[in-house]
């Protein structure tokens, strides 16, 4: 059963996204990614040579740093770089830059609701801006579940205080597997909120691997226009 939301989306409706790579002149790459009224500026730096601290010598690093909108990073600030972190290095190429660092900076603009997989989109699209090798693109989301079982994608933040359970997902774009390796059920990432049971938790995954394909449609138009736009303007 298809509910429409207060905004008047379906539950498997997207909000409105947009994103412009090469936004920034100083960093090797960036992007800005928003949906609906959440927005995201990502830059990179790198890579610079040398890695951080107890680092794998023989392989590149990445080093995540989250700029809230206002006021000093949290606790949830600090989890948000983790799983950042943990999500880049996995689609990262990182034996093509050993002993180097790539730093990617993430910059609150605005947060009404989905956040977190805003963020991990517009790291992504400013990897690609600035040249990094990558094993493949990915696409994040956020699916929560109601009290009444439904699920819903990509909530703002006035819907999401009612939907205390929930599931970020990074799938790997357009397919489900990595130069002819499957990925396990088509998933990089995924982090929950929230208590659900095991049918929730794989009912989200599939309908957020099912609005994904969605996602992987926009990035792959975003990259093909500013692709031939740079032809042109060369």
């Amino acid at each position: 059963m298809e509910v429409d939301r207060e905004d008047g989306r379906s539950q498997n409706q997207l909000r409105p996204l947009a994103c412009s790579r090469n936004i920034l002149h100083r960093a090797h790459g960036s992007a800005s990614w928003s949906q609906g009224d959440t927005k995201v500026l990502a830059a990179v730096y790198g890579p610079k040579a040398g890695t951080k601290k107890n680092e794998n010598l023989r392989k590149a690093c990445i080093e995540v740093i989250w700029k809230p909108k206002t006021g000093q990073i949290g606790k949830l600030e600090k989890e948000y770089e983790m799983i950042l972190k943990r999500t880049l290095q996995s689609i990262c190429i990182l034996t093509v830059n050993p002993n180097t660092t790539t730093s990617v900076i993430i910059q609150v603009v605005n947060d009404d609701g989905a956040l977190l997989p805003s963020a991990i989109n517009a790291a992504c699209m400013a990897l690609v801006d600035a040249g990094i090798p990558m094993r493949h693109l990915a696409v994040s989301i956020c699916c929560c579940v109601a009290r009444d079982g439904l699920v819903y994608i990509g909530p703002n933040q006035a819907r999401r205080g009612s939907l205390p359970n929930s599931v970020h997902s990074v799938l790997p774009e357009g397919s489900l597997s990595v130069q002819g390796e499957p990925i396990e059920n088509g998933i990089i990432t995924s982090v929950t909120h929230g208590r659900m049971s095991v049918d929730d938790y794989f009912y989200c995954l599939e309908r957020g691997r099912a609005a994904s394909t969605k996602l992987s449609d926009f990035v792959r138009r975003n990259l093909q226009q500013q692709s031939t736009d740079s032809s042109k303007a060369g």
